[in-house]
């Protein structure tokens, strides 16, 4: 299946081929939420078609800020609370018309209790999300702007394309002006 955007860090066919063969293909159409925040989380799937932004909100203002993407070839999900359906920490919205192939969180529970091997995959899921949660956390203290908007390019290369550059600048918090001028300067240094 050809990925639009970046490619996994883990193997994840096993996961893929479980979501494929059990659950249910749902499209959503651009802007339709997969799980709402505060609402018990039930949801979680493979993206064959797509991308889908994780949003949340100010605490003293109601801003949404992107928190993170899902895009084709990866998975969706407000993992772990779908495990138990404690409440959605985030908004799962579609970004544009998707498709995914999605189980809820007891059938993934179900299937991960089976046996040594899906329960080594849940541990690894556990893993990678902590990584990558950790990853961003250090990003935003070790990293520029720009070096934060090159680390997005250089695991979503396409991003550009297909988003608008608000919601990128959501995602990197800073101001959509600030991401032009970063834009700007990087095509100027280009051209050198």
């Amino acid at each position: 299946m050809e990925q639009k955007f970046g490619k996994n860090k883990i193997d994840i066919d096993v996961l893929r081929d479980f979501c494929e063969r059990e659950g249910q293909c749902v499209v959503y159409r651009k802007g339709e939420q997969m799980e709402r925040e505060g609402d018990p989380s039930r949801w979680f799937g493979f993206v064959a078609e797509g991308c889908f932004k994780y949003v949340t909100h100010g605490i003293s203002d109601d801003r949404e800020h992107i928190t993170w993407f899902s895009f084709e070839g990866e998975f969706a999900g407000d993992y772990p609370t779908c495990l138990d359906g404690r409440p959605a920490q985030t908004t799962i919205e579609a970004m544009m018309p998707s498709r995914i192939f999605r189980v809820n969180g007891e059938q993934l529970l179900q299937w991960f209790r089976e046996n040594g091997e899906t329960m080594e995959l849940r541990a690894g899921i556990a893993e990678h999300l902590l990584f990558q949660a950790r990853r961003s956390h250090l990003d935003f203290h070790r990293a520029t702007a720009r070096e934060r908007y090159e680390l997005l390019l250089s695991r979503c290369p396409g991003i550009v394309q297909h988003l608008p550059l608000t919601a990128i600048a959501s995602f990197l918090c800073i101001t959509p002006n600030y991401l032009s001028t970063i834009r700007k300067n990087i095509t100027f240094e280009a051209k050198k």
